[in-house]
């Protein structure tokens, strides 16, 4: 269903959004994903004094859903999602003019990211299908951008991604 649809009103599915701030932070800090009626959805938390980047994503009561960390010693950018509903390995492409990456899912179908990922204007797609819709253009507020995932989706694993994606964007 598209933003025509919901203008029409038509019924069915409605998309989730979440807002998340831009350049997400340096390691050690802690920021709230919020829903779009703006109330508290998940925590990323970042953790200090690792020596690689690790983000720990967190439910609106504490509970750690996912653990987020770069890979050491890898040819290309490679940050690995930890969690009980299946691990995913966010890898950025070798060539290519456009930022892409390639995301393997454990158990599920993999995914791709594409567009300009480095000013939050991209897609998310498993099979050819938009499962997430990342944008800067839903807000008026500096440093911040939307994220809009698909009915049926992994919230959490999609979330954990967009984080995956704003870390190895800001090196």
């Amino acid at each position: 269903m598209g933003l025509r649809d919901r203008i029409r009103g038509d019924d069915g599915p409605q998309n989730t959004k979440y807002q998340m701030r831009e350049k997400l932070m340096s390691i050690g800090d802690d920021y709230w994903i919020e829903d779009d009626s703006g109330q508290r959805a998940f925590k990323v938390d970042g953790k200090a004094a690792r020596v690689r980047d690790t983000f720990i994503l967190r439910d609106a009561g504490g509970e750690e859903v996912a653990k987020i960390q770069e890979r050491a010693v890898r040819v290309r950018d490679t940050m690995e999602i930890e969690r009980p509903g299946g691990n995913a390995t966010v890898k950025k492409a070798l060539v290519g003019l456009r930022d892409r990456f390639t995301i393997d899912v454990d158990g599920a179908g993999d995914m791709k990211a594409h567009g300009n990922i480095v000013d939050h204007e991209y897609e998310i797609e498993r099979d050819g299908d938009t499962v997430a819709t990342v944008s800067k253009k839903w807000f008026r507020v500096r440093e911040t951008y939307g994220v809009e995932i698909a009915p049926g989706q992994d919230i959490v694993l999609l979330l954990a991604i967009t984080v995956c994606l704003d870390s190895l964007t800001d090196h």
